[in-house]
């Protein structure tokens, strides 16, 4: 049986923190705005204009910091690692003659960015999308899992009615991402590879 598996992309396939921190700075100084890019990395998962306002943005100016900040970002993208663990997951998924999905909340064109430079293949990329907005995809491109790290990711999966895989890197632990719904939890990438080959067997 072939099994379609959707990760998330910020802290769940990738370390974003470092080069959001720099790309929020820059942002910071050039709207003279009281933003620390370290603090602002803390709490990736929601979309961009939510977080700015979050951290304090005036409600005028964030459509004018979400175009700046997709100015800045290509520079930073060589910043961003990819997490222990992802590209044997991803390998994993296609390894067992399955198909890989990113569902993301990052701004699409700045998604593909990460995957082209970390040399990823995967068959359905879809950015923009948050929360329960990402379950019309993992539906449309019959997916078995979704793996996330946010308390979002989880309540997408549920949505679409596909197994929650949470992986504690991101902002949420183990209690949190089952309390958001997630039916499996991971420390990180590393252990995925092995929980799939457990649940493949199972599914067929």
């Amino acid at each position: 049986m072939t099994i379609t598996v959707g990760f998330d992309l910020d802290m769940t396939l990738i370390d974003s923190r470092p080069g959001v921190a720099v790309a929020i700075d820059t942002l910071a100084a050039e709207f003279d705005l009281p933003m620390v890019g370290a603090h602002f990395a803390e709490h990736l998962g929601p979309p961009l204009a939510t977080l700015l306002g979050d951290a304090g943005a005036p409600d005028d100016l964030i459509p004018h910091l979400v175009t700046r900040y997709r100015e800045l970002y290509p520079d930073v993208i060589t910043r961003i690692p990819a997490l222990p663990g992802a590209h044997d997951a991803l390998a994993a998924v296609r390894a067992g003659g399955g198909r890989t999905l990113v569902v993301t909340g990052k701004f699409e064109p700045h998604a593909r960015l990460h995957v082209d430079h970390l040399g990823w293949q995967v068959d359905h990329l879809a950015g923009d999308l948050w929360s329960t907005g990402k379950a019309d995809v993992l539906r449309a491109q019959s997916a078995r899992v979704f793996v996330g790290d946010h308390a979002g990711d989880m309540r997408g999966a549920k949505a679409a009615g596909v197994l929650a895989v949470g992986v504690t890197t991101g902002p949420y632990d183990a209690d949190g991402l089952r309390a958001a719904g997630a039916d499996i939890v991971l420390d990180d990438l590393t252990a995925f590879a092995d929980w799939l080959t457990g649940y493949a067997a199972t599914a067929t």
